[in-house]
C-alpha cells in the first residue's frame, strides 16, 4: 500500500473530535494574527506599518484557502505560482513572488500589491502553503506612488513582476531582488518591505509545523476538511435563503475614470434555479482609458457575498467555503471587470467599492425585508514634493475615511476607511512631512437620513509647509452617491476644495494628478456618507437629537429631513410641533434612494439612461 493510501486510511480511522477542530481553528487564527503583527512591526512603508495596507493566509496541501481576509480582493492568489511552477520542482525554503495583474487573472488587481507564497514541508511531504500580501509605497513608474490618475496603461503603474521563485531552498536571488530595489524611488524602504513580508512567511511556515506536529498531518487536514465544510454549508444555505428561485437585477455606477468617461455601469443579473446560482456581470460596461479598471477575479465576488453570510458569526472562518457560493460568474472580456492587458488598473478600488455596493444591491432586491444602504469609498490621495533643507523627495498618502451604509437594525458606522485598515495618525502626518492638519471632524450632515442613519464620513483639511509639491486625488461617490435602502435617503457626497473661504477658492476635480500646492495652500478634503435605511420620519426624536448636540446633524437638516423640531436655545425637542410635522410632511418612498425614489426596475433603467446622459436631475 503507498505512503498516501495509508495516510488516507489513517484520516478515515482517525476521530477528530469538536473540541481538537476548535483548538486546530483557534491555532489558525492566532497563525494568521502573529503573521500580520510580525509584518506590520518590521515593514518599513507607512502604507504597512500606519495603514495597514496588508494580509496573510494559510493554504492546505490541495491549495485550499484555510484562512483569509475580509478584503474582497483576495483573488486567485496560489494559482498563479502552481501554474508556473509543479509541485513536484518544490523545495523546502522556496519562496515565490509576483505582482503582474494580468499573468495572475486577478491574483492581485493592481502592481503595488506584492504577493509572496511559501510551500510547507513536514518529513518531505508537501502539507501546504503560507503567503503574505501588501501594498508597496513605490515601484517605479510614470510617478511616485506608482498609482496615479494620469496612467493609461499598466506600464505607467511600475515593474511588473510575473510568477518568479525569489528563494531556492533558502538562497536569495540576489539579482532579481537588486533589479526590483532598483526600479522604486525608495529603495530602502522596498528592501525593509520584502525582507518583512519574507519573515511573516517563514513565521507561517513554522506554526503551520506545530500544528502538524501536534495533531498529526491526516487528523490535521481532516478538521482543514471539516472547518471548510462549517462555513461552506453555513455561508450557501443563508445564500439560498436569500436568492429563492427567479432573476434579480441590480446596477451601480461609477462617477468617472478621470479621463473623461462616465458615468459608468456595472451591471449584476442573479438568476436562481434548481438550486444553482448564477451572477451574470457581462452586461457592465467597456473598459476605460482611466486606471479605474477592475481585473476581477470571480472568488472576489464570492467572498463579497460570503462577508455578508457569515457577518454576525464569528464561529465561521473566511476560508475556501466562501468561493464556492455562486455557481457561476461570468465576466466579459473588454468590459471594466476585465480589461484587456495593457489597460491600466491603478485605481481599481473605485471599481470594487462599486462593485461591492451592486453585490449589496442584489441581496436588497432579493430580500428587502433585511435592507442594508451602500456605502461610500475611501479616497486615496499621494502627496508628492521635496523637503525644503534636504531637498530629499517626500511621498505622502493621504487615505481619507468615508461613511458607511446603515443596517436594517443598526446606524451605518461613521468614519470608516476601508473594513480593517486605518487612517495616518495626525501626529504621524505632522512629525514625519511638512503639513500641518488644521482640521480633522466629522463631515456634519453627509450621512443619509433615515430610521437609521448613514455613517458620515469626515473632513481633513491640512496646510501645506514645503516649497511646492503636487498632489493626486482620488474620490468616489461625489456625482453618484451612497444610495438609501427602504426610505432611507442617500448619503451626500463629498468634495476637495483648495484653499477653502479665501479669494482664491476653488474646487477641485474628483480624479486628478498633479494638481500643485505652494507654501500655505490648504486643502480640504471633505468626505461622503452612507446611505440610510427607513425613513427618516421613523428615527427616534431623541435619537437625532443626539446627533445633533455630537455633530453628526445639523438643526436644519433635523428639522427637513428627520422632522423632528429642536428649540435651538435649550436644545430640547418640542414633541408635539414634532408629531405635527411629522404628520404632514411625511413622504411616500420605495425601495432605493439616491436624490430620487426607485423601484428594481426603474433603478435599472435609471442606470442605463445615466449613461446615456438622461438620468433624472438632481433634487439635493
Amino acid at each position: 500500500m503507498s505512503d498516501s493510501n495509508t495516510e488516507a486510511t489513517i484520516c478515515r480511522k482517525s476521530i477528530v473530535v469538536p473540541v481538537t477542530t476548535e483548538i486546530i481553528k483557534g491555532a489558525l487564527r492566532s497563525a494568521q494574527a502573529e503573521m500580520e503583527r510580525l509584518l506590520q512591526r518590521t515593514a518599513m512603508s507607512p502604507v504597512i506599518r500606519e495603514k495597514q495596507d496588508y494580509f496573510c493566509g494559510l493554504f492546505d496541501r490541495d491549495g485550499r484557502l484555510l484562512i483569509g481576509t475580509k478584503l474582497p480582493i483576495l483573488g486567485n492568489i496560489l494559482a498563479p505560482v502552481l501554474e508556473r511552477f509543479p509541485i513536484a520542482d518544490m523545495r523546502d525554503g522556496d519562496v515565490y513572488w509576483y505582482n503582474d495583474p494580468y499573468l495572475s487573472e486577478g491574483g492581485v488587481s493592481h502592481t503595488p500589491d506584492q504577493v509572496f507564497v511559501s510551500p510547507i514541508f513536514v518529513d518531505g511531504a508537501l502539507v501546504g502553503f503560507t503567503h503574505s500580501w501588501a501594498h508597496f509605497l513605490d515601484i517605479g513608474g510614470t510617478r511616485s506612488g506608482s498609482t496615479t490618475p494620469d496612467a493609461t496603461e499598466i506600464f505607467h503603474e511600475g515593474i511588473l513582476v510575473p510568477p518568479v521563485r525569489l528563494y531556492r531552498e533558502g538562497v536569495l536571488n540576489e539579482d532579481l531582488f537588486r533589479t526590483f530595489a532598483r526600479n522604486s524611488r525608495f529603495p530602502d524602504i522596498v528592501v525593509g518591505d520584502v525582507r518583512a513580508m519574507i519573515a511573516s512567511v517563514e513565521l507561517g511556515r513554522r506554526r503551520m509545523i506545530e500544528i502538524f506536529s501536534r495533531f498529526g498531518i491526516g487528523p490535521a487536514h481532516l478538521a482543514f476538511d471539516i472547518l471548510i465544510d462549517q462555513t461552506r454549508n453555513f455561508a450557501r444555505k443563508r445564500m439560498r435563503e436569500i436568492f429563492r428561485s427567479g432573476t434579480y437585477k441590480f446596477a451601480e455606477l461609477i462617477d468617472t475614470d478621470g479621463h473623461g468617461t462616465g458615468p459608468i455601469a456595472i451591471r449584476m443579473v442573479m438568476t436562481a434555479a434548481q438550486d444553482r446560482l448564477v451572477l451574470d456581470a457581462t452586461g457592465t460596461d467597456d473598459q476605460t482609458r482611466g486606471p479605474i479598471n477592475f481585473l476581477m477575479h470571480p472568488s472576489a465576488v464570492q467572498m463579497i457575498f460570503g462577508i455578508h453570510m457569515i457577518s454576525g458569526h464569528p464561529e465561521f472562518m473566511f476560508n475556501e467555503g466562501l468561493l464556492t457560493l455562486v455557481d457561476e460568474v461570468r465576466l466579459r472580456k473588454g468590459s471594466i471587470l476585465q480589461p484587456c492587458f495593457p489597460a491600466s488598473l491603478g485605481q481599481r478600488s473605485v471599481t470594487l467599492a462599486r462593485v461591492m455596493s451592486a453585490c449589496v444591491g442584489l441581496i436588497n432586491v432579493a430580500k428587502p425585508e433585511r435592507p442594508q444602504a451602500s456605502s461610500s469609498a475611501y479616497s486615496a490621495n499621494k502627496l508628492r514634493g521635496t523637503w525644503p533643507v534636504t531637498h530629499t523627495p517626500f511621498l505622502k498618502t493621504l487615505a481619507v475615511a468615508a461613511g458607511q451604509g446603515a443596517r436594517h437594525d443598526s446606524d451605518g458606522p461613521d468614519a470608516i476607511y476601508f473594513l480593517s485598515q486605518q487612517n495616518y495618525p495626525v501626529e504621524f502626518a505632522e512629525q514625519n512631512y511638512p503639513l500641518i492638519i488644521r482640521c480633522y471632524a466629522i463631515n456634519r450632515d453627509s450621512g443619509g437620513p433615515g430610521r437609521w442613519r448613514g455613517g458620515c464620513g469626515v473632513i481633513r483639511e491640512f496646510e501645506m509647509r514645503s516649497e511646492t509639491a503636487s498632489v493626486s486625488l482620488r474620490m468616489s461617490n461625489v456625482e453618484w452617491p451612497a444610495y438609501g435602502v427602504e426610505g432611507g435617503l442617500c448619503g451626500r457626497s463629498g468634495r476637495f476644495t483648495l484653499n477653502p473661504g479665501r479669494p482664491d477658492e476653488r474646487i477641485l476635480p474628483s480624479l486628478q494628478d498633479g494638481v500643485i500646492l505652494r507654501t500655505g495652500d490648504v486643502l480640504r478634503i471633505a468626505m461622503p456618507g452612507g446611505g440610510g435605511v427607513g425613513h427618516p420620519f421613523d428615527r427616534e426624536p431623541e435619537q437625532v437629537l443626539r446627533d445633533v448636540t455630537a455633530g453628526f446633524v445639523s438643526m436644519e437638516s433635523a428639522l427637513e429631513e428627520y422632522g423632528v423640531v429642536i428649540e435651538p436655545e435649550t436644545e430640547t425637542i418640542d414633541l408635539v410641533a414634532t408629531l405635527d410635522h411629522r404628520s404632514v410632511k411625511r413622504w411616500p418612498t420605495k425601495l432605493f434612494h439616491r436624490r430620487h425614489y426607485f423601484d428594481p426596475r426603474s433603478w435599472w433603467d435609471e442606470a442605463d439612461a445615466a449613461t446615456r446622459n438622461e438620468a433624472l436631475p438632481s433634487d439635493t
